[in-house]
Parts: structure tokens; C-alpha cells; sequence
């Protein structure tokens, strides 16, 4: 493919994986802008200068994916349709070696925090003036914000402390003026991301700090909703419980992932916490924010469950009844402290086990979700699909959780503005609605 000097480089950058991972795209696209590039996100790769593939390593499936994009452009760099091919991200820090050696086509290979060598490769002038400054890829109303980069964390099974570093939080100021600019155009409401949320500050400060980040953000004039993901249970500063319940702009939604209950199986993965500590903790929670969004995560066939294990943590769930719950099978990963174990649990018996997991949540969140029937909630409309307006309630994060269909006359409703929604019927996971006179 031919480069026209006096056109504008043009540059497709694809993300891939998390949202911690899309953060770092949307500020990599922020620097391609400021140097007059011609950016597009996941568009088409055709007619492309550089494709830009941000990865993700942490588990196989996530891997498989990243290394099925690489070849599909690499094919298309063969016909001639695109220029070059430059791969970013986890998987390219994780594997730059074997990756240089196995996938030679690709013509930069760039790891996590290699922002400043992508723009001057691409003979940009990388601006250290405008750091915070972001493309934001989602829908105007909403945005991510990452509080925080890699982990302390030891959890034996994953990957991300060897590929993101140690925690190393954001200073206080520099995530409030991010959060004004996000508010400033058009942002509604926050997504705190981070490996873990909760330790924020401990580096910077000497001290946890997360109860003054939130309390900083509520102060800002225009966001309305602030929501937490990824909080970890060991050393949870229970202090911020009284600033959600207290606070209007603060969801009363906490994604905690807990990953398992059994003590032997947290012991084997380096958790911190116990059951005992776990449940305790999970009813001060909802003791204090009645009204509270619990989300969780688990993961099953860790090396060595027993069936006996799983039934334990199968009944947990049907007995606590969280009201977001996802699930993974255990990935044997490379570099991790549970690698030496055998991965011993059949990949059959991994999927039956997290079948029967999402079977039992299945059954809670029909449950949960009649008991909104009849009931008015607020309601931000994210987008309008096939004739219907698709919103979210406070108790719902964007492509994760449930969503609210509203089949609705009214013609002057607005993408990004909120609603009272009155609920009508229900299914497992989505809710009908109509909007309120």
C-alpha cells in the first residue's frame, strides 16, 4: 500500500479485552488526534496507514482472540489493503518474545505503558501537557474512568501483577481534572475501574484515599452517577459504605469479585480473605446500603476443586442471592503462582460446573426482577435499537447487567438523558418498561 505524503495518516486502532484496556486506547486515540492523525475506532481496517491492535492476555480465550485479530490483518496487509500492523497491550507484554519470533509480519510490537513509543513511531509529537486527555469510545453520557494501574494483589491464578506491575494509583487531582473534561463533554456518569479499586491511594497518600476521590468526585457540577467496579474484599475500607448510602451521585452498586468461598480453595489461590470474613462482610454491606447492587465474580475449576468444593460454592449463591453475578472457568496461566499446580479438573466438568452456576443465578434474577414489577426507577436511555429505547437503572452497568427495553410514543425522548420508567413484566435478565407521565 502506497503513502501519500500530503493526506493525513490514517490510523484504525481496535481494543480488545477490558475496560481498563479501552481506557488506554481511548488515550492513545486523544494523542493521534492532537497530532492531526486521522483516527477511527474498530472501523474498517481497508485503506488503513497502521492498524493499531490493542490486546488482551490474561486468560486463553482472551488470548485466542487477540492472536485471531493479529493474523486476520496480517492477511490483509498481504493483499495489500492495509500499511502496517502495530500490536499493543497485554498480550505483547506478556509475550513480545515469542510473539517476534512466531508472528514476524507485524511491524511493532509495543507493551502496556509504551503510549509515548507508539505516537513518535508514528512521527507524532507525544504531549505530555495533555495527559488525561481521551477519544472517548463509548456513548457521550458515559465514560471509564482508571483510578490505577497493575496490582500488590498475589492471587495465584492471575497474570496481571506480572504484566501490569505493582499498584500504582493516580494522583487525587489529576483523576478530578480528567473527570471535569469527561463532564465537560457531555459525561453523565463514571465508571471507577481499576485491579483494585479499594487500595487506591495507600502508594501515593500513606493511607487509603478512596473515600476523598469519591467524596471529590461528588462535588463535580453535571455528573450524576458514579459507579464501582472491582473492589477487593481482603482490607475493603468500610468507611466508604456511609459515603454510598449517603451520597445521591454515588450508585449503590459495588462489583465485588470474590471468585470463591471455600477456605481451602481461597487459601490455594492467595485470596486474603476467608468465607467467614467474606459473608460477614458482604451483610455489613447490605446492612448499611439496604437498597444495594451486589455483583460478583467467580471462578470454578480451580486445580483441584472437588466436587463437594463446588457444591459449596453452588449453594452460596443459591442462598446469598447476589444480584449481578458472572462466572468463569479457570484458565492455567503461565507465569502464575497456580501454574505449578496441576490443572487437574476436566474442561467438561469446568463447564458443567458454570452451567449450573448460571442456571442458579438465572433462576435469582427472575426473582429479583418480578419484584420490580409495578415499581417506577430512574432510568438513563443508552441507545435506540430495532424501534426499542434501551436504558439502565442505577443498579446496572453498561453491557454487564440488566437493561431496560421500553417500547415508548414519545418522540422527543433523548439518548444520554434520564427517565422515570415505570416496569411492566420482566425476564431473567432484561426488564420492560414504559416512561412515566
Amino acid at each position: 500500500m502506497q503513502n501519500n505524503p500530503s493526506k493525513k495518516k490514517k490510523i484504525n486502532l481496535i481494543s480488545l479485552g477490558c475496560s481498563k484496556n479501552l481506557v488506554d486506547s481511548e488515550s492513545l486515540m486523544g494523542q493521534f488526534q492532537l497530532n492531526d492523525f486521522d483516527v477511527s475506532f474498530e472501523g474498517r481496517s481497508e485503506g488503513s496507514d497502521v492498524v493499531v491492535i490493542n490486546t488482551c492476555g490474561f486468560i486463553n480465550d482472551a488470548k485466542q482472540e487477540s492472536i485471531d485479530t493479529i493474523l486476520e490483518h496480517i492477511e490483509a496487509k498481504q493483499r495489500g489493503e492495509i500499511g502496517k500492523i502495530y500490536v499493543m497491550g497485554c498480550l505483547s507484554e506478556r509475550y513480545a518474545r515469542e510473539l517476534k519470533s512466531e508472528i514476524p509480519d507485524v511491524d511493532q510490537y509495543f507493551g502496556v505503558n509504551d503510549i509515548k513509543k507508539i505516537v513518535e513511531e508514528m512521527g507524532g509529537n507525544y504531549r505530555y501537557d495533555l495527559i488525561g486527555e481521551r477519544k472517548v469510545t463509548t456513548p457521550k453520557h458515559y465514560a471509564y474512568l482508571k483510578i490505577s494501574e497493575g496490582c500488590d494483589r498475589r492471587c495465584t491464578f492471575c497474570a496481571i501483577p506480572g504484566i501490569r506491575g505493582k499498584h500504582k494509583s493516580k494522583p487525587l487531582e489529576e483523576l478530578i481534572a480528567e473527570a471535569r473534561r469527561l463532564v465537560a463533554h457531555g459525561v453523565k456518569e463514571i465508571m471507577l475501574i481499576a485491579q483494585d479499586l479499594t487500595y487506591y491511594g495507600i502508594d501515593l497518600y500513606k493511607k487509603n484515599t478512596f473515600a476523598q476521590l469519591l467524596q471529590s468526585l461528588s462535588e463535580i457540577n453535571g455528573l450524576q452517577w458514579i459507579r464501582l467496579h472491582y473492589a477487593y474484599p481482603a482490607g475493603f475500607p468500610t468507611e466508604i459504605l456511609k459515603i454510598i448510602s449517603d451520597n445521591p451521585k454515588i450508585c449503590k452498586y459495588i462489583d465485588m469479585p470474590i471468585q470463591h468461598v471455600n477456605n481451602r480453595i481461597l487459601s490455594l489461590m492467595q485470596r486474603g480473605h476467608s468465607r467467614e470474613g467474606t459473608l460477614k462482610l458482604l451483610h455489613e454491606i447490605r446492612d448499611a446500603i439496604p437498597d444495594v447492587t451486589l455483583r460478583t465474580t467467580l471462578i470454578v475449576g480451580f486445580p483441584g476443586e472437588t466436587e463437594e468444593e463446588f457444591q459449596e460454592l453452588l449453594q452460596f449463591v443459591k442462598d446469598f442471592k447476589f444480584d449481578r453475578l458472572g462466572v468463569f472457568t479457570y484458565s492455567h496461566e503461565e507465569g502464575t503462582t497456580a501454574y505449578r499446580l496441576e490443572d487437574n479438573v476436566p474442561e467438561d466438568v469446568k463447564q458443567q460446573r458454570l452451567e449450573a452456576v448460571m442456571a442458579a443465578q438465572q433462576e435469582i434474577s427472575m426473582d429479583l426482577n418480578q419484584t420490580k414489577v409495578g415499581k417506577t426507577y430512574k432510568t438513563i436511555i443508552d441507545r435506540l435499537e430495532n424501534g426499542y429505547y434501551i436504558g439502565r437503572m442505577e443498579s446496572d452497568s453498561p453491557e454487564v447487567d440488566n437493561e431496560v427495553i421500553i417500547e415508548s410514543p414519545h418522540s422527543d425522548i433523548e439518548i444520554g438523558e434520564f427517565y422515570n420508567v415505570n416496569i411492566v413484566k420482566t425476564d431473567y435478565f432484561d426488564l420492560y418498561g414504559v416512561i412515566s407521565q
